[in-house]
């Protein structure tokens, strides 16, 4: 490809990416305004979409220490940070411990076990949400993170199916050597295949986290205690609260995206690895 080439394909990149960032500096746009820069007069709508009305004059900081007052965004940090680590760890570990079992040590079923976990993934959550909430208030869990954080424990089909499908691309030359020397199917997935999966994992791990920190719809159903809100929901009790105040919202909201835009770009090598290295053999 020549450079003229590169450089179309670069400025194409670059037009197809102005849609889905224009909502993300309008939001930090708005979020350094004061109100009467929000509030646009009648008559003057248009200017309200132009470039020049993105960039606030003069840029009100003091908007972020207000949001801070005025929402316990660091209460609902940790609160998301906790669950984050909880969900991380238990769905990581998990899955990666039945994702061995299906692509390294054959028993009788395993594909057909295998097929069946994939198939739980076309069930939407929204068939099995009454159930499973009757479940966990029988078994007192309503109120607590525990609904939350401990389905994770169990393994997560669409993670089962990444690390297994990389589990599968490992020679089987390497086990085979371990097993010589003695060590058992623990040993050879504690010290091979674990090291060798760390981009797999780092992919799930990334994927977990940011469904964790996204989640909204687990709080709203299983949180009833204003101390135990996450940031999402946290952010949405705020607009219920305080709607009107646009500024402090958005000052929040981009407190509340920064972590994932910063982990982003400094794990997207690492995504992308992941996700290149778990279509291999089936």
């Amino acid at each position: 490809m020549s450079r003229a080439q590169r450089l179309l394909v670069y400025a194409a990149l670059v037009m197809l990416s102005i849609p889905a960032a224009l909502p993300l500096v309008w939001m930090i746009s708005t979020s350094l305004k004061s109100d009467q820069q929000v509030y646009v007069q009648q008559g003057s709508a248009s200017r309200a979409f132009s470039v020049d009305a993105l960039i606030p004059r003069p840029p009100h900081w003091s908007n972020y220490p207000k949001a801070l007052r005025t929402v316990p965004l660091e209460r609902y940090l940790r609160n998301t940070l906790l669950l984050c680590t909880l969900t991380v760890l238990g769905a990581v570990v998990s899955s990666a411990v039945v994702a061995y079992g299906f692509a390294r040590i054959p028993f009788r079923g395993r594909s057909g076990l295998f097929l069946l976990c994939l198939a739980t993934m076309a069930l939407p959550a929204q068939v099995t949400m009454i159930p499973v909430f009757e479940l966990f208030r029988r078994l007192g869990w309503y109120g607590t993170y525990l609904p939350l954080f401990v389905p994770s424990l169990f393994g997560v089909p669409f993670y089962i199916f990444l690390l297994t499908q990389f589990f599968r691309t490992i020679p089987e030359e390497i086990a085979e050597s371990a097993r010589i020397d003695g060590a058992g199917e623990g040993a050879i997935f504690a010290r091979m295949a674990l090291p060798l999966a760390k981009p797999a994992l780092a992919t799930c791990a990334l994927f977990q986290f940011l469904g964790t920190w996204n989640d909204f719809f687990g709080p709203l159903l299983y949180i009833n205690d204003p101390s135990r809100y996450t940031l999402a929901y946290g952010l949405q009790q705020f607009l219920s609260a305080y709607g009107g105040q646009w500024t402090q919202l958005m000052a929040a909201a981009t407190l509340f995206t920064l972590p994932i835009i910063l982990l982003f770009f400094f794990a997207q090598r690492t995504f992308i690895q992941g996700i290149a290295t778990t279509g291999g053999k089936n």
